[in-house]
């Protein structure tokens, strides 16, 4: 028997006016600064006891108006330690953060930060927060959107235009509080509520949206997903609820997804379409599960209006005392059809499985691709090397009519006694090459095993990219040339493998194991900074045994490592780094004191101490050795 979901966003179109005002009102998207009641109740966390709890405590008479009052950006992206609050005429000296703030912050490995924290301490901090022990979850870094000092969203309506009204179209659930629904003539809600926001209704954005999700669905979910109106989907769930662990999970997931996306979601699953669209909408949990054959009896205590009829219908039925489902299946058949036609029949059979209802089921843009049958199976690599040409041919013609260039082709063979051999390449730029993707490919059509031969071959384009115009540098641009590079790199990746090259790039981040990252070998690297750090970083910091050195601020004078004890002569140090607090409850209070020695053999290590020497909540004052100099 089928089963079919309907995935209901009865929100859709507030949270999606929301979602894309958060993301254009952010720092570095254009955003300017936060809203006053995101400000005030900032203000206000400062001073409550929870926050002195979680945060340490309270100002020092006289700084609190510096840190409320600075217009420094202290929500989104910010965070102590960036660039400009490393800049010296970023602020002026009485609104400038204190030092702590000011110190570079960073995430220790796992290792290094895992234990250094008092568990009774992080158990008290996670409870004045009213966070879950375990797991523990990640702090919100921006104001606007932490659990405890966002301030509740304003009432928010979406408007269009009816002739020459201005109507309600939506409106979000602190406005329907207010009294405010949608249909209502936008004047009528202004002058019940004065402090309204008002934006433009937007339904093809939403049906973008959807159409979105509906794409997503087919590809993660189920292969059989549509859109259902303006408000929800329909999945077909029949052969695919077991592979994550029944049905109650997977509507679990799903849920869960929308939740992380910022969509209020209700899903429900019965045997038909209109059974599992009337369950989604009105009834009274977020997971309706309705038994093969049961909706007759979940659909019972429903209005009409969870049929799907049309308003005439509905109005006929209300003269006549109907109100529920159930009323309308104690009654004969006959005389329903006589008094309000073909269409609550219709509608009524859909939803108890006498009559079907179709899925027209979004169907995922395939990637292009060329396909040759041979009439004779082929066994050798110069057949195959002469078949690929023609397959190149065909496939980059449809490319070029399309605008588009391959990124990543695979080679799919089908052989004889119906196994596939498959071959991929990819290139580090868009290109239409047919030379240069032939070449890249036949260097591998000595790893295909033909067996019996091959009678199927198929050349497809996974990643394809927009192939445009590009500016050369010549005598013309008064530039030299430079080489091209992208054949070599592509050949040099075809061979040992995408994963084996790369270049290191400075990362926009004070952690030492944050700071650096993996780029493309033609990816632009951005400039490293000043800071000195050793060439070799270990990973993970290996730790240190019988270190001799003197609390608080002193380096070490002796350490073993490796089973090999050094003697030091030269120090320099310490240089103070905190826990990222905005990553991880359990960097809050750690803290880190690197120090650059040299020992008597001239090697150069950069070592760090867990803990600043004064407050055990800091670190348990072991060393590490995080990396070597030369």
């Amino acid at each position: 028997m089928p089963r079919l979901a309907s995935l209901f966003l009865p929100e859709l179109s507030i949270e999606r006016a929301r979602r894309e005002r958060r993301l254009s009102s952010s720092p570095g998207r254009g955003g300017g600064p936060p809203p006053k009641a995101v400000v005030e109740g900032a203000q206000h966390l400062a001073m409550s006891p929870l926050h002195h709890a979680a945060h340490g405590p309270p100002p020092r008479p006289g700084e609190e108006h510096e840190r409320l009052i600075c217009s420094c950006p202290r929500e989104g992206h910010w965070r102590p330690g960036a660039r400009w609050a490393r800049e010296e005429e970023a602020l002026p000296p009485h609104q400038r953060p204190t030092m702590r703030e000011l110190g570079r912050r960073t995430e220790a490995a796992e290792v290094a930060f895992r234990s250094g924290q008092d568990p009774e301490l992080r158990s008290s901090r996670a409870q004045s927060r009213g966070a879950p022990l375990a797991p523990v979850q990640r702090p919100s870094t921006s104001l606007g959107t932490n659990e405890e000092c966002s301030a509740p969203d304003a009432p928010l309506l979406l408007a269009h235009r009816a002739g020459n009204r201005v109507l309600v179209a939506a409106a979000s659930p602190e406005a329907r509080a207010l009294g405010i629904e949608a249909g209502m003539a936008l004047t009528q809600a202004r002058a019940m509520v004065p402090e309204l926001d008002v934006a433009d209704h937007d339904p093809a954005a939403d049906a973008a949206l959807l159409e979105r999700l509906a794409l997503l669905a087919a590809r993660r979910w189920s292969p059989r997903a549509c859109v259902s109106g303006a408000d929800g989907l329909f999945l077909d769930l029949s052969g695919t609820a077991h592979l994550f662990g029944g049905e109650e999970l997977m509507c679990r997931r799903l849920l869960a997804f929308c939740a992380r996306a910022g969509f209020t979601a209700r899903i429900a699953v019965a045997g038909t379409l209109g059974a599992a669209h009337a369950l989604a909408r009105y009834g009274r949990d977020p997971i309706a599960l309705c038994p093969p054959g049961g909706e007759a009896e979940a659909l019972a205590p429903l209005p009409l209006a969870s049929l799907r009829l049309d308003e005439p219908a509905l109005a006929t039925a209300r003269r006549v005392g109907i109100e529920r489902v159930g009323e309308l299946l104690a009654l004969p058949r006959a005389p329903l059809g006589r008094r309000f036609g073909r269409g609550l029949l219709a509608r009524l059979d859909q939803a108890l499985g006498r009559a079907g209802e179709a899925i027209e089921p979004v169907v995922p843009e395939e990637a292009p691709q060329a396909v040759l049958r041979l009439f004779e199976p082929l066994a050798t690599a110069e057949a195959i090397e002469a078949a690929l040409a023609t397959l190149l041919a065909d496939l980059l013609g449809t490319l070029e009519k399309a605008g588009l260039a391959a990124r990543a082709l695979a080679l799919l063979c089908e052989r004889v006694d119906g196994r596939t051999e498959r071959i991929a390449i990819g290139t580090s730029r868009p290109t239409r090459d047919a030379k240069h993707l032939h070449r890249l490919l036949a260097m591998k059509i000595e790893t295909i095993d033909p067996g019996f031969g091959i009678e199927t071959l198929r050349l497809v384009a996974g990643r394809c990219e927009p192939l445009r115009a590009e500016a050369i540098e010549g005598v013309l641009t008064g530039e030299a040339p430079a080489p091209d590079l992208a054949p070599l790199v592509d050949r040099l990746a075809g061979r040992l493998g995408g994963g084996r090259l790369f270049r290191w790039s400075a990362r926009e981040s004070d952690v030492p194991e944050r700071s650096v990252a993996r780029i493309g070998p033609l990816a632009p690297a951005a400039e490293w900074p000043a800071y000195p750090r050793p060439v070799c970083l270990l990973s993970p910091p290996e730790r240190v045994d019988n270190v001799v050195a003197l609390l608080p601020d002193q380096p070490p004078r002796r350490f073993t490592w490796r089973g090999r004890a050094y003697r030091v002569t030269r120090a320099d140090g310490p240089e103070r780094i905190y826990g990222e607090w905005w990553r991880r409850l359990g960097e809050a209070e750690a803290v880190r004191d690197y120090f650059q020695v040299e020992t008597e053999d001239g090697a150069r290590f950069w070592l760090y101490r867990r803990g600043d020497g004064v407050d055990p909540a800091t670190g348990d004052l072991s060393w590490y050795l995080h990396g070597v100099f030369g």
